[in-house]
């Protein structure tokens, strides 16, 4: 095996790159190893080029193992790993949103970026991934714009420390107060991943400025390598516009695309329309007989592109006439869709409509995770994100996820979990379902807010109200020489498609708690997110102020179809009683009590799930079988046998919760029969009188009621040898 090998620090330790011939065919490869932390990254373009597309046919894939994480894991029946983890997908997709600006995306060659983690520790592979797939398409034939680094940065709640690539442990405190993906090159940002607990522009601000200067060292570091074993980068064929395809635009239709874009409505069917007439008419020029369709359109993009960018820098216009702080129209509803529903949430902000469900569940309901970071772990919260086709006017396949959905619904679980309450204060499993019914612009922002008012409506006792939105930029071509930009509020259909930033932002009035960025250009300064952040933070607060105006605080109580949990805790050690061997005793309870489910935490913490009182009831079932009895307390109890030596009465609901009462301990005097005092089924109270070194109950009748056996009309035994015996173990053998 020939290897060469490169090693920088960053954050504490070493991060060693490692080439080889292991993945020879790939046109570029990399083992990059941090901590004990593995992944290795191939790239590979196709030979062929594919004519009858008109996207750059970019894959990305990030690969689980289960080996990784030194763990057979799966089902009984299949021991190898299936479909990709809701988390596999994000991680690939913070690497494709990564590095897919830097390519021109008229080369129509496949390339596939496959990152593969090979080992697992205490650090997160997803920020090896993107510097990874970084290095291994530097250092290849494939024409790139890299490369381009990656850096976590955490931070303690009040702490002032900035920690560089935080471990797990570290983000799974309580008090962290964010965690912050941040990639980029040239002292610019191109992607960024926040999950926040309510803290301010600064503090982000601060953290990305952190990460520029710590994603240099990884630059310079690159750089180096590539100066040494880079690879000549391949020549591709971009295709070339006909000048007749020009000539024929400026001729006909460039008056007409100023007009078209800027008609003070959104615009997208007017394009849409006048790109259907741009393509007919290119038909009937004989010189542009031999261009393909794709090439048309996308010519005619591109024109979009320009003039909308002009138009906001040059003209200071957007497309739906709106000034570039201004949000439109919004609409908010809580409830009012079905009683069935445990809460739900309508929200509008222009042509983007997203309606949401909230299903509350036991702890039992819970998510259970499996898989190489993750084993065994339960989420309680989740939010799940639906994109119809007819959202957008179209038809399509339904059913089924994509990475699109998955990341959308990820960003809104983000956004949303720092106001969730502590399963300690709401214990329920608590399931949010987003459904974009109409789509222009932002419908992951969208969700939250409708997330937000299904929260509050179903009663969710939420620490505050969140609300999200998505900026824009308009940047200059020269941006470097003129330094022109425009900081757009609320971005819709053309600004969304054709625009330079999708900066999605949400949080409370207090502060962030989720942004994902995602760019089309090389980066964006950290000044420029900074504008965007504050001009944020002004449209969410108009935001909170239409949501708070339908429901300004969470509902005093829970729907009535929702379940009811009832909690409690044993110690530790007494776990065992309440399960019982094989399961028995919980089992039995659930059946008696008629509770759907009953979940015990290893620390002792039980949660019971039920409907109509089932669950107190099971409580009070769990709390017989703990009980511990004490010699003195007074029970009402039943008899339940009668023996020859005294009566069995039952103290406690369970059945083994009964105790002795000795013929001896009925009366203060002798009587001949327990049956001419006592019959199965009675009612009697009894006093524990002790509890012997086998956990055996002996009860008295006369020590709590000495007229009990006077009202029952009962006369001093004339027989002088009964009832004098003492009681003994051997009485004992018929319970």
């Amino acid at each position: 095996m020939q290897t060469r090998s490169f090693s920088t620090e960053i954050g504490g330790k070493t991060l060693t790159a490692e080439f080889n011939d292991l993945a020879e065919n790939a046109d570029g490869s990399v083992i990059l190893r941090y901590g004990n932390t593995a992944v290795i990254a191939t790239a590979v373009i196709s030979e062929r080029t594919r004519e009858d597309i008109d996207y750059f046919p970019l894959t990305v894939d990030y690969e689980e193992r289960f080996y990784a994480a030194g763990q057979i894991l799966g089902s009984r029946f299949v021991r190898r790993e299936g479909r990709p983890s809701d988390q596999a997908i994000l991680s690939g997709r913070v690497v494709d949103r990564t590095i897919r600006p830097l390519f021109n995306w008229n080369i129509r060659n496949e390339v596939q970026v496959v990152i593969t983690v090979l080992s697992i520790d205490e650090d997160d592979p997803d920020m090896l991934a993107v510097n990874a797939a970084s290095l291994a398409l530097a250092v290849s034939r494939i024409p790139w714009g890299g490369p381009v680094a990656a850096v976590r940065i955490g931070k303690i709640k009040g702490g002032s420390d900035l920690i560089i690539n935080p471990s797990y442990a570290f983000r799974e405190k309580t008090d962290t107060a964010f965690d912050l993906l941040a990639c980029g090159q040239r002292g610019t940002i191109n992607m960024i991943e926040v999950g926040s607990r309510e803290v301010s522009e600064e503090d982000i601000t601060q953290a990305l400025e952190r990460a520029v200067e710590e994603q240099e060292k990884l630059l310079v570091w690159q750089r180096q390598i590539i100066k040494e074993i880079g690879k000549e980068k391949a020549i591709l064929k971009t295709g070339e516009v006909p000048d007749a395809l020009q000539t024929l635009f400026n001729n006909e239709f460039k008056k007409e695309l100023h007009d078209v874009i800027f008609c003070g409505t959104p615009g997208k069917e007017s394009i849409s329309d006048l790109k259907k007439r741009f393509v007919a008419r290119y038909t009937q020029v004989e010189e542009l007989k031999d261009v393909k369709k794709s090439t048309a359109e996308r010519f005619l993009e591109d024109r979009v592109n320009d003039e909308i960018h002009r138009g906001a820098i040059e003209d200071g216009k957007r497309a739906d006439g709106r000034a570039f702080d201004e949000l439109r129209p919004i609409f908010a509803k809580a409830g009012g869709v079905s009683p069935m529903l445990h809460g739900s949430g309508i929200f509008y902000r222009g042509g983007t409509h997203v309606f949401t469900a909230l299903t509350l569940g036991g702890p039992g309901d819970s998510l259970v995770i499996d898989t190489m970071e993750e084993q065994e772990v339960k989420k309680r919260f989740m939010h799940h994100y639906n994109f119809p086709p007819f959202s957008v006017g179209e038809t399509g396949r339904m059913g089924g996820l994509n990475r699109r959905m998955v990341g959308h619904g990820y960003l809104a679980e983000k956004s949303l979990e720092a106001v969730i309450p502590p399963k300690e204060q709401f214990p329920y499993t608590i399931r949010l379902v987003s459904e974009c019914m109409a789509s222009n612009g932002s419908t992951s922002m969208g969700s939250v807010c409708a997330s937000t008012i299904a929260l509050m409506d179903g009663g969710i006792p939420i620490k505050a109200p969140v609300a999200g939105i998505a900026m824009g930029l308009m940047m200059s071509p020269r941006f470097t020489e003129d330094k022109k930009y425009r900081v757009l509020t609320d971005i819709q259909g053309p600004e969304d498609h054709h625009g330079d930033m999708d900066f999605k932002v949400a949080g409370t009035r207090a502060g962030i708690t989720g942004i994902q960025l995602d760019i089309k250009l090389d980066g964006v300064p950290v000044s420029i997110l900074t504008e965007a952040l504050h001009a944020a933070r002004e449209a969410r607060f108009k935001i909170l102020d239409v949501i708070e105006k339908e429901i300004s605080t969470p509902r005093k109580s829970l729907s009535p179809r929702a379940p009811e949990i009832a909690t409690m805790s044993v110690r530790p050690d007494q776990i065992g009683l309440v399960i019982g061997g094989g399961g028995k005793t919980i089992n039995g309870i659930k059946e008696t009590s008629g509770a759907e489910d009953i979940t015990v935490e290893d620390d002792g913490s039980i949660f019971i799930t039920g409907r109509n009182g089932t669950a107190q009831k099971a409580r009070e079932l769990i709390e017989a079988v703990v009980k511990e009895y004490k010699a003195g307390e007074v029970y009402e109890g039943t008899v339940t046998r009668l023996m020859d030596f005294g009566a069995f009465v039952r103290i406690g609901p369970m059945k083994d919760a009964e105790g002795l009462v000795h013929v001896s301990e009925v009366a203060p005097f002798r009587i001949d029969k327990i049956s001419d005092a006592l019959a199965i089924g009675d009612k009697v109270r009894v006093m524990i009188k002790e509890i012997d070194e086998k956990g055996r109950i002996n009860l008295s009748i006369k020590q709590i009621d000495p007229d009990f056996a006077s009202r029952k009309g009962l006369k001093p035994s004339t027989n002088p040898s009964h009832g004098g015996r003492n009681h003994t173990g051997n009485e004992r053998r018929f319970q």
